[in-house]
């Protein structure tokens, strides 16, 4: 059976990146029916975030990419790593190295000026056992390292880029154990890979390097290696670097709390490094899951595209089943403090889901569902304030006929205000925009009428009474 695994490290929040990955693994486990298992590699105490851990968990849980078994904390089996590389030891595949941290910077250091790699020089490898022993009996603080091969190669297939092979005199005797008793990333990696059965290695390209280092911890534990899948890197939208903070929203719940809706994150990071086998950009969970495989995987970069991602958002929200859509808005109204009937949320997603990229965008420009505005966009008031004075006296005629209006409906008000500007000798345009503008604060919308009827009689009489009153206020102040 496949069994594969995410195991992000709690040293941040979840980096759409992880996402990425997780969705890979996630994707290549249910097409193959097989388990996804989420291990989180809190090993590195000193850079330990309090709160990445839940952070982890809902993004996968936002994301819809519920694990089979897990959350595994390493930090919880620190035994199982000692006990294997006390094995190695004994084998003679690994020893103890008593270095201080100050000898290895100096070293490191030294080898920089002298224009060389940095890396470990072995001093320790080759102490004898009865050295070894008096300093560990003396309580002299160490970690264990592995023995390097010191000649030969190491060969690996990955299953995206082929043979890779790594020069074994080019390689280091890596940390296994530190002095404090926790694995590094190497070791725990590969025991638990090991002992929880993992068919599949998919992570990101990042650590190709430790590739050559986990194939011989496998050799010196007699182990069978899974298969390795190293992802492309997601670039910046310049494509001249790795996505970062600085390029904007990087992490899961980042594009959770701007209004992003998790089928269209979704969808758009499998995008980033796979192909379907043909031009569809927008596919369901299923279909994602029955074209998965790894043969569509590439290896080139991709490039985050925030644009794509927000156009991909838009076509989302415009095919959500609107009950649903109503539902995914109401958390964002009740944040920005607004409420209302179902009725008003209905309307307000019905007339607005062509116009909005993103949930957050419902309560930017569908606002005056719930509250009368409290200021009119500048530039619209400018543009149709301008005759404050002619503008006012426009307004009320046509307050006087809708207030007579036996239907206060959306051919009821266009015809009206159509009559009056005829009357008036002035466009239609003459009263629609001050209108909008009075009613929403807003100089663009959707479909006028149709707003008005749903905002209904009361309110929108109310903000046309309150425009006009503000209009003639501006005339006495010009005065």
């Amino acid at each position: 059976m496949v069994r594969v695994r995410f195991a992000p490290s709690p040293t941040g929040y979840l980096h759409v990146g992880g996402a990425r990955t997780a969705l890979y693994n996630w994707l290549f486990a249910r097409h193959h029916g097989g388990q996804f298992i989420l291990r989180i590699e809190d090993t590195d105490r000193t850079r330990f975030v309090e709160d990445a851990v839940e952070d982890i968990q809902e993004g996968l849980r936002w994301l819809g990419l519920q694990w089979d078994e897990g959350p595994v904390f390493q930090s919880e089996r620190l035994s199982i790593y000692r006990e294997h590389v006390e094995r190695l030891v004994a084998e003679g595949k690994a020893y103890p190295c008593f270095c201080s941290p100050e000898r290895l910077e100096a070293l490191r250091e030294e080898q920089r000026r002298a224009g060389k790699r940095p890396g470990y020089d072995r001093k320790c490898r080759f102490l004898s056992p009865e050295e070894r022993e008096k300093r560990i009996q003396a309580g002299e603080p160490h970690t264990i390292r592995l023995a390097v091969p010191l000649e030969g190669e190491t060969r690996v297939v990955d299953a995206l880029r082929g043979e890779i092979v790594f020069d074994n005199r080019e390689l280091e005797d890596i940390i296994l154990l530190k002095s404090d008793g926790f694995p590094t990333y190497h070791l725990a990696n590969v025991v638990d890979d090991h002992l929880m059965g993992i068919t599949h290695v998919m992570r990101a390209d990042e650590w190709i390097p430790s590739l050559p280092y986990h194939v011989l911890l496998y050799q010196a534990f007699g182990w069978e290696p899974p298969v390795f899948a190293h992802l492309p890197v997601i670039l910046s939208p310049d494509g001249k670097g790795k996505l970062s903070k600085r390029h904007g929203a990087t992490s899961v719940r980042e594009f959770q709390r701007m209004g992003y809706l998790p089928e269209a994150l979704r969808n758009y990071l499998a995008l980033l490094g796979w192909s379907p086998g043909d031009d569809r950009e927008i596919l369901t969970l299923e279909e994602m899951i029955r074209l998965f495989d790894l043969d569509r995987v590439r290896t080139a970069p991709a490039r985050f595209d925030y644009q794509k991602l927000l156009w991909m958002n838009s076509v989302y929200i415009q095919q959500m089943d609107e009950e649903e859509l109503v539902r995914r808005v109401r958390p964002f109204l009740e944040e920005a403090g607004l409420s209302g009937p179902d009725e008003d949320v209905r309307a307000m997603v019905r007339l607005l889901r062509d116009r909005v990229k993103t949930l957050r965008e419902f309560v930017e420009f569908g606002r005056y569902f719930f509250e009368d505005p409290t200021a009119y966009d500048p530039d619209g008031e400018k543009k149709h304030f301008r005759d404050p004075q002619a503008v006012a006296e426009r307004l009320r005629l046509l307050l006087s006929r809708w207030e007579g209006l036996e239907r206060f409906d959306a051919e009821s008000l266009e015809r009206t205000l159509r009559a009056l500007a005829e009357e008036l000798g002035v466009k239609a345009g003459a009263l629609i925009h001050p209108v909008r503008l009075a009613v929403t604060g807003f100089r663009v919308g959707p479909s006028l009428f149709i707003l008005l009827e749903a905002l209904g009689r009361e309110r929108v009489l109310r903000r046309i009474r309150r425009a006009i009153a503000y209009l003639e206020e501006k005339v006495a102040h010009e005065l």
